[in-house]
């Protein structure tokens, strides 16, 4: 099976389990350097994931014409709501080509109240973070490593996936 056929495949058994069904983000064997495209804030202010050095971040790649990943979004809204501090940022980043301007639109209209506003380039974006498509999830530790992804949208606020996020928290305290 050729990686076209595999990825293929791969999403379309993502979108056919029931989201609650899913499980928990599988973690690497051991932590993983990466890349990071620049993006900006809904202030306009350019950032890159050095950033957030520090924290632990759950990084989610989506745009507004996602339809899984408009689904997942009330669920990592209320996450952050629940974990969200010093220790524990979610950063939803969005792809969308039209800017911003979209992206708050849904914000409104959803009720999104906890969750930041991020932006980047979509090719630059799919490319250094090695996204094959939306919504991808990325576990970040405080040293900017990567420790797990899942492509695919999730319940982010089920009570497996609270205390599973509660015990990476937990984990390592020091900061870089």
């Amino acid at each position: 099976m050729n990686r076209r056929d595999f990825l293929a495949a791969t999403a379309a058994a993502t979108l056919a389990t029931p989201v609650a069904a899913r499980p928990v983000m599988p973690l690497r064997d051991s932590p993983r350097d990466m890349l990071s495209p620049p993006f900006v804030d809904g202030g306009g202010h350019d950032l890159t994931l050095a950033d957030f050095l520090g924290q632990v971040v759950l990084l989610n790649v989506w745009a507004t014409w996602c339809a899984p990943c408009r689904e997942e979004m009330p669920t990592l809204d209320r996450l952050q709501a629940r974990l969200g501090g010093a220790d524990f940022h979610i950063l939803p980043l969005s792809i969308d080509r039209a800017g911003l301007g979209p992206v708050r639109r849904f914000y409104d209209e959803i009720g999104i109240a906890h969750l930041g506003l991020y932006l980047a380039e979509d090719i630059r974006a799919m490319a250094a973070l090695a996204v094959a498509g939306l919504p991808t999830t990325i576990l970040i530790d405080r040293l900017g490593r990567e420790l797990g992804r899942l492509s695919g949208p999730a319940e982010w606020d089920s009570p497996k996936n609270i205390a599973f996020f509660e015990t990476i928290i937990a984990k390592g305290q020091d900061t870089p």
